[in-house]
């Protein structure tokens, strides 16, 4: 959530309090199912690298009665959020994956681990894996501009497009907060979702929520503080 800008970003960040500096973030959330009521919890983090990049984290731990849902990514990027690698490791029930991207000299190899296979393609000179992406947005819309429709990467590549929605008033804690509110639409090789994204207008753009329209309803992340 995704899916962070992938429906894996709905399943991944939850509950805490952020700290924030110019070098590392934490940010902690909740997932709802509709009703209101936890699915889960996770965290966003973020730190330097020793290279002067960025290496950024996605965790989340939840899931219902009989189904337990483990996700981890990983990313390393450059300090302008171009993909170095990026690492995805889950457990739904009984399934379990791990893959890794590589991006280098404009391609993308990806690998499953584990005794899986492996395929390479094609990728742009700066190429952004969906937690690169998140980050990188939140920079944009700071200065004031919302990035082009581009591919994202999350293992497979997704055609994602923003728009603009204006300002809203989101409740965290005790007190509603003012958010840029962004919609986000995403196409992939064999799926497609949409979901929204909202950020607070402090100078970090912190994500606030992210609500994921889905059959059973719209289910939410959002941020603890």
């Amino acid at each position: 959530m995704f899916f962070l800008l992938l429906a894996a970003l709905l399943l991944a960040p939850a509950g805490g309090n952020a700290q924030t500096s110019s070098s590392e973030e934490t940010l902690r959330y909740t997932v709802n199912w509709p009703s209101g009521l936890s699915l889960g919890e996770g965290s966003l983090i973020a730190k330097r690298s020793a290279a002067g990049g960025w290496e950024l984290a996605l965790e989340l731990e939840a899931g219902i009665p009989g189904f337990q849902v483990l996700d981890r990514f990983l990313s390393a990027a450059s300090p302008e959020y171009c993909s170095l690698h990026f690492e995805k490791e889950s457990v739904h029930g009984k399934r379990q994956a791990r893959e890794k991207t590589v991006f280098e000299g404009g391609m993308a190899t990806r690998t499953t681990l584990g005794g899986g296979g492996k395929s390479e393609f094609p990728v742009p000179a700066c190429a952004r894996d969906a937690l690169a992406f998140l980050f990188h947005l939140r920079q944009e819309i700071a200065q004031g501009r919302i990035p082009p429709a581009q591919t994202v990467y999350f293992g497979a590549p997704y055609e994602v497009r923003l728009d603009y929605k204006g300002v809203q008033a989101v409740q965290t804690g005790e007190t509603p907060e003012k958010a840029d509110r962004l919609a986000v639409s995403a196409k992939g090789p064999s799926s497609k979702f949409s979901l929204e994204i909202f950020l607070a207008r402090d100078p970090a753009r912190t994500p606030l929520a992210i609500k994921v329209p889905l059959e059973l309803g719209t289910f939410s992340m959002e941020l603890v503080r």
